[in-house]
C-alpha cells in the first residue's frame, strides 16, 4: 500500500500541518497545491518524505513551477493550483485542461473547499486548506490517496476534528 497526503494552502502557518502529519504518519508522499509562501523546505523536512509542490497565486516570485504533472503508480497526476481555470465558478475549465495532458487524476486548491468529484474519466480533487478552511463548517482538511495492493486508488477527505470517506 502507497500513502499520499495532498494538502494546499498552507499559507505560512504550519500547526494543523503538524497535527495531520503526526496524525496520518507514515506517508510515502506529500503533495502539495500550491499557496506555500516560501516554506517548501520546512514542508519538506516536516513531512519526512519526497514532496511534490507547485506555485499557487500567493507564492510571489517562486521558482516552482505553476503547474505539473506527475506519475504514481498507475496514474497519471495533473497538479495546478487552480486561479488560471475559473475554479470559483466550477471544474469545466480545469477538467478539460486534465483530459487534454491525459490525466486520470486532477489536483487543484484555491478555493480552501475539500472537493472529491469524478468528471467523465477523471477524478477532480482539491483538499481544502488545511490552514484557512471556507467551506460551511471551516474545518482544516486534506485529502488521503491510498493506493492498495491491486493498484487502486481511494481517496478519503480528513479533516482535522474528523474524517469523511469518499
Amino acid at each position: 500500500m502507497m500513502r499520499v497526503m495532498i494538502i494546499s494552502d498552507t499559507h505560512r502557518k504550519h500547526r494543523n500541518l503538524k497535527t495531520a502529519l503526526d496524525r496520518m504518519v507514515p506517508i510515502d508522499r506529500l503533495i502539495h497545491l500550491g499557496d506555500a509562501e516560501g516554506y517548501e523546505d520546512y514542508i519538506e523536512e516536516l513531512a519526512g518524505c519526497p514532496l511534490d509542490i507547485i506555485a499557487g497565486n500567493n507564492d510571489f516570485f517562486s521558482p516552482l513551477e505553476y503547474e505539473k504533472v506527475i506519475v504514481i503508480g498507475k496514474y497519471k497526476i495533473f497538479m495546478t493550483h487552480g486561479h488560471y481555470y475559473y475554479v470559483n465558478t466550477g471544474l469545466r475549465d480545469i477538467t478539460r485542461a486534465g483530459e487534454a495532458k491525459g490525466a486520470d487524476i486532477v489536483m487543484y486548491g484555491h478555493t480552501h473547499c475539500p472537493l472529491i468529484s469524478r468528471r467523465g474519466g477523471i477524478t477532480v480533487l482539491n483538499p481544502g486548506s488545511i490552514s484557512y478552511p471556507r467551506q460551511e463548517g471551516r474545518k482544516p482538511s486534506f485529502i488521503m490517496m491510498e493506493i492498495d495492493k491491486e493498484g487502486e486508488a481511494h481517496f478519503t477527505v480528513h479533516y482535522i476534528m474528523g474524517s469523511i470517506k469518499a
